[in-house]
């Protein structure tokens, strides 16, 4: 357990925090698709509560502190046991019309062809490493939301050995642009860590290496591919199903914790407040100075 905080986030970026120490109850997807709330083990005497994320939307979680749900959102995921005719079937005309085209642009940029390379085991993952660092080093996913592919160039031997890791990275003229690490949880490949050089973001490289990334993994031994906690329209755009499901706090029931929520709280109420009023023409403009600020 390590400690935590409360962000006052818009999108990426963090804008202040209030730390926190929160034992952290990450549910699976198996877990979130059985609906059923997770048991909490009990909170050390310094812990100032629990994050519970990826909670099904209808489960019940008793807690006589403070509540707090944080997030709604759809956690999304393609069945790769139905088989890639099934999920190129159930995917929108929209989707894959879209997704061919950026293959396509990407493939020309690149002499004709397209350059996915892949990795799964561990003398291949040391190959991989340090393109994939390089590509993640230039990444908002690390340099704004800490979530990079770890600078240890061991990091998931342990799984690889196992037959627990998928990775590929996209290549233009022999250069790395974009990179994606996936570990297992079972039958179920989790999109761990992925990101794509912003230099090369009108071709659309991390698109275009998802969709080669699951086209390989039809026939592999994993029945799911997760794309984890939180929404995204590449998401929604190549996922074949989802669960409703939220990211819940459970602090205890101090003066601070309370006056901590009430803050936070206020603050995710005036974004949304903010962001229907951004759809506005006449504040669209002041919305995108502030985000950019």
């Amino acid at each position: 357990m390590s400690a935590s905080a409360l962000k006052f986030q818009i999108g990426a970026r963090t804008l202040a925090e209030i730390p926190r120490r929160l034992r952290r109850i990450a549910l699976s997807l198996d877990q979130a698709l059985a609906g059923a709330p997770p048991l909490l083990p009990p909170l050390d005497a310094d812990d100032d509560g629990y994050l519970v994320t990826s909670l099904p939307a209808e489960a019940a979680l008793p807690w006589r502190g403070v509540a707090f749900v944080r997030q709604h959102y759809t956690r999304y995921y393609v069945d790769l046991a139905a088989g890639e005719d099934a999920w190129r079937a159930g995917l929108s005309g929209q989707a894959r019309a879209t997704l061919r085209r950026k293959t396509r642009k990407l493939a020309e940029a690149n002499g004709g062809r397209l350059d996915v390379r892949s990795y799964r085991a561990p003398a291949e993952l040391a190959a991989f490493h340090p393109f994939a660092r390089a590509v993640s080093a230039t990444t908002y996913q690390e340099r704004l939301m800490q979530s990079g592919l770890p600078a240890d160039p061991a990091h998931g031997d342990a799984l690889a050995a196992a037959d627990g890791v998928r990775a590929w990275l996209l290549f233009l003229r022999d250069t790395p642009i974009a990179y994606l690490w996936c570990g297992g949880d079972g039958d179920t490949l989790r999109y761990d860590h992925v990101g794509h050089d912003p230099a090369y973001g009108a071709l659309s490289p991390g698109n275009v290496l998802l969709g080669a990334a699951l086209e390989s993994l039809f026939g592999d031994r994993f029945r799911r591919f997760d794309f984890t906690e939180g929404e995204g329209q590449h998401k929604r755009a190549l996922a074949s199903g989802g669960v409703a499901c939220r990211d819940l706090l459970l602090l205890r029931p101090t003066l601070t914790n309370r006056a901590s929520v009430a803050a936070v709280g206020g603050f995710d109420a005036a974004l949304r407040v903010a962001a229907r009023a951004a759809r506005t023409p006449a504040l669209a403009g002041i919305a995108r100075r502030i985000r950019r600020a």
